[in-house]
C-alpha cells in the first residue's frame, strides 16, 4: 500500500506509516507497533522522558527511538525541550475531539428522554461525519423497530438528522451532492438540485423532514443543535408516518435542540 503525504506532513518519512519489513505480524516489530509502544510509555500526560528513558521503557535501541520520536515531533504528537520529550498538543487536540461526541451525548440524554416521553416516538441524536449520520444515542419507545443502531451510520441526504446538519454545512452538502445519491425508497431525493432546494427550506424553517425517504413507512423530524455556524449535532423524532403529528413534533424537536445547546454552552444573555 502506498501513501502520499501532503504538505501538512512535509519532512515525515512515508515509511513511518507502513511495516518495516521484519515480522509485520508482531506488535513492536512494525513501525506502527513501535510508535504505539513509544506513545504508551507516556503514562502521565505531563511527564517528560529522556531518550534513554524511552529506550529503556520500549526496549528499543536509542537510535531507533530517536528516529521515531523526531518523526512524531514533526507530526505534533510529541514535543521536545532540553529535558526530553513530552506528549504534544496535536495529540491533546485529537483526544478532545474524541471526547466531544461523548460529552454531547451525556448532556443531551435527559432532554432526549423528555422528548420521547412527550411525543411517544423514538428519539435519536446524531452527528455528521463524511456525509453520513453517526448515531450517538437513541431512546426507543412505541414498540416499533428502527433501521439504525448506536454507532451506526446512515446517508445524510435521505435522513432528517442528516439534512438538518447538511443545511448548515455548505462544504459537506456540496460533497454529498457531487456524489451519486442512491435511491433507498420511492420517496428518496436523488436529484442534487431538489436536495439543494430542500436544504434551503431547512434553513428557513429550522427543521428537517424525512417522509419515507430513508425507510418505507417511517417519518422523521429533526432540528440542528446550533447557535450560529455549523451544527454540532442534531436531534430527531421518528415514528410510523401514520402516527406522526408533524407540526407539534417539529416545535418540540426545535425546543429540545435549543435546550441541548444551552445545556452544553449556556443560554444566551438577553
Amino acid at each position: 500500500m502506498s501513501l502520499v503525504l501532503d504538505q501538512t506532513y512535509e519532512g515525515v518519512d512515508a515509511d513511518l506509516f507502513v511495516p518495516d519489513g521484519h515480522d509485520p505480524g508482531e506488535a513492536g516489530r512494525t513501525v506502527l507497533g513501535r510508535i504505539a509502544m513509544i506513545m504508551d510509555a507516556f503514562d502521565d500526560g505531563d511527564q517528560v522522558l529522556t531518550l534513554m528513558d524511552l529506550s529503556q521503557r520500549v526496549h528499543l535501541p536509542k537510535s531507533t527511538v530517536h528516529r521515531l520520536a523526531e518523526q512524531l515531533r514533526v507530526l505534533g504528537w510529541l514535543e521536545r525541550d532540553y529535558n526530553g520529550y513530552r506528549v504534544g498538543m496535536r495529540l491533546f487536540e485529537l483526544g478532545c475531539l474524541a471526547l466531544q461526541p461523548n460529552q454531547l451525548r451525556d448532556i443531551a440524554f435527559p432532554h432526549l428522554s423528555a422528548l420521547a416521553a412527550k411525543t411517544g416516538c423514538a428519539v435519536q441524536l446524531g452527528i455528521l461525519d463524511h456525509g453520513q449520520v453517526v448515531y450517538l444515542e437513541r431512546v426507543l419507545v412505541g414498540g416499533y423497530g428502527l433501521p439504525t443502531r448506536l454507532g451506526g451510520r446512515m446517508p445524510a441526504y435521505c435522513t432528517a438528522l442528516g439534512k438538518a446538519m447538511l443545511a448548515y454545512d455548505g462544504q459537506a452538502a456540496d460533497e454529498v451532492m457531487a456524489s451519486k445519491l442512491e435511491r433507498r425508497t420511492a420517496n428518496t431525493i436523488t436529484d442534487p438540485e431538489l436536495l439543494r432546494s430542500n436544504l434551503a427550506q431547512v434553513r428557513q424553517s429550522g427543521v428537517a423532514f424525512d417522509v419515507k425517504e430513508a425507510c418505507e413507512g417511517l417519518g422523521c423530524v429533526a432540528a440542528p443543535i446550533r447557535n450560529s455556524g455549523r451544527a454540532i449535532g442534531a436531534v430527531s423524532v421518528t415514528g410510523p408516518v401514520t402516527r406522526m403529528e408533524w407540526e407539534s413534533t417539529a416545535e418540540a424537536v426545535k425546543n429540545t435542540a435549543v435546550s441541548i445547546w444551552n445545556a452544553r454552552f449556556g443560554a444566551p444573555r438577553s
